[in-house]
């Protein structure tokens, strides 16, 4: 197994600007993996202003669900991120949260099993209020079940708050 960093925070809170910083710092040629299914024209602009701040020292792959098949080894790889990786299998299970986290879980030992330094980004959506809706509480436990699972493997575990990370594991 490789060694795994996670980093994690709210909506806006400096998460992938930090990632990137942090990979570029352990390799002038890091590899990154975005995990987005492209829905809509706003979450394609978003898209958009991720790529616009990677230079050409970035490998840039898209991966939707079977990071698996992407074989890097030696490599640093920033996965961005684990909030759109399980929307994914959340979307392919019909939100079944018990087959998505499974396949999730699957596909992360998979990956992370070669010999790499990965850092995945995700959110804490969890934090917040209860939803009422009762797809949104699903994806909820979904991503902060997957979050624990990382975490549980990760190394280093950085939560953002602001813009500032704060190191928790």
């Amino acid at each position: 197994m490789g060694r795994i960093i996670l980093i994690t925070g709210g909506q806006r809170s400096g998460k992938s600007t930090y990632a990137e910083q942090m990979a570029l710092k352990l390799s002038p040629q890091p590899v990154y993996v975005a995990t987005a299914h492209i829905w809509d024209d706003e979450f394609r602009e978003r898209v958009r202003i991720h790529q616009k701040r990677r230079g050409p020292e970035w490998t840039n792959l898209e991966k939707e669900r079977q990071l698996s098949q992407l074989q890097l080894p030696g490599r640093v790889i920033l996965i961005d991120c684990v909030t759109l990786w399980a929307t994914n299998f959340f979307f392919d299970f019909q939100s079944d949260v018990e087959r998505s986290l499974q396949a999730l879980k699957h596909e992360f030992d998979a990956f992370t099993a070669q010999e790499a330094t990965f850092i995945f980004v995700t959110n804490e959506i969890g934090a917040g209020g209860v939803s009422e809706n009762g797809i949104q509480r699903k994806f909820t436990d979904l991503l902060g079940w997957a979050n624990q699972y990382i975490a549980s493997k990760a190394k280093e575990v950085y939560w953002m708050v602001s813009g500032i990370p704060v190191k928790i594991k």
